[in-house]
């Protein structure tokens, strides 16, 4: 009698979305795993988790609940130990994480800046008043309505393909995505233009992968810490310490760009009003090792010099 071999179980299960970006990150999170640990592919499992952000395709998240409707379903995957970590966009993070979860770090970060994609021309001065540019985030919209308040900003929800689709078969104008996003699914030939930071500040985490875990799980901890970046760590988690002072989610429109140069981190960060008319700016230059507390201080500032009516409720 011929006794059949119980496949082994995986070393780690990684939590993730379905959309290709989502399944792109978590596969670059496995393969770093395997490269650091020399596993082979099968040593991490990736397990697709449909989030409540991914259901809701007909309305702005700030309508639905914010951000973390695409984490929420993930977290309690984490919580209950049917995954290990939660691989997420980390601009898609909520500022106040559930109890016994935390951050556990991030990939090297790819390019923060956003790119316009564009039906016809090769720029924002290429667009006729009144063109149709669809995005589903406020920061993207107040700063377009900042810069070209003659443009017509409508909402677009979706996956990074059905974007595209949109503005290919003529149903906008002209959409916003991070450039590293494209990148990542081989699409970044498809922006028009790319947006500098001085002129278009990207979201808080933009172009991070963040790996969210359980606190005390000291095992696992250890099999992710050869993969994280510490520069990466650094700079995001000024720009959410910024964040968190705002009380920042998807009802406000607030950017945030952190970076280190040399031994030194330099930072911006905005507050906008929703029609890019109002906007209030802070920058901030410390140490490494100052980072989080200045990032901290930057967003009271901005609190204490924003007129109240653009500030969170």
């Amino acid at each position: 009698m011929t006794q059949s071999l119980t496949p082994s179980r995986p070393r780690l299960t990684l939590g993730t979305r379905g959309s290709p970006l989502a399944l792109w990150q978590a596969h670059a999170v496995r393969d770093a795993l395997v490269a650091a640990h020399g596993w082979s592919p099968g040593d991490v499992a990736v397990e697709v988790i449909r989030t409540t952000g991914d259901a809701i395709t007909d309305r702005a998240l700030a309508e639905a609940g914010g951000k973390g409707l695409f984490t929420k379903e993930l977290e309690e995957a984490l919580l209950d130990g049917r995954i290990d970590l939660a691989v997420h966009s980390a601009k898609d993070m909520a500022t106040q994480l559930p109890d016994g979860l935390h951050i556990a770090g991030y990939l090297p970060r790819a390019d923060v800046r956003d790119a316009l994609i564009l039906r016809e021309g090769a720029s924002l001065d290429d667009l006729p008043p009144g063109a149709r540019i669809g995005t589903a985030s406020l920061r993207r919209e107040a700063q377009l309505r900042r810069l070209r308040p003659d443009l017509d900003v409508s909402l677009l929800r979706g996956n990074v393909h059905t974007r595209l689709g949109k503005v290919r078969d003529g149903v906008f104008d002209g959409t916003l995505l991070a450039l590293a996003g494209l990148t990542r699914l081989g699409l970044a030939d498809k922006a028009s233009a790319v947006l500098p930071t001085d002129a278009f500040l990207p979201a808080v985490g933009q172009g991070a992968v963040a790996i969210e875990a359980r606190l005390g799980d000291a095992a696992t901890g250890e099999q992710l810490a050869p993969v994280l970046d510490p520069a990466t760590g650094v700079a995001v988690s000024m720009e959410r310490a910024f964040l968190t002072e705002l009380d920042g989610s998807c009802r406000t429109p607030l950017a945030g760009l952190a970076r280190i140069e040399g031994g030194e981190v330099s930072f911006r960060g905005l507050l906008l009003s929703p029609d890019g008319r109002e906007a209030v700016e802070v920058e901030r230059r410390c140490t490494i090792s100052e980072a989080v507390a200045i990032g901290t201080e930057a967003g009271r500032d901005v609190k204490a010099r924003a007129p109240r009516h653009i500030l969170p409720d």
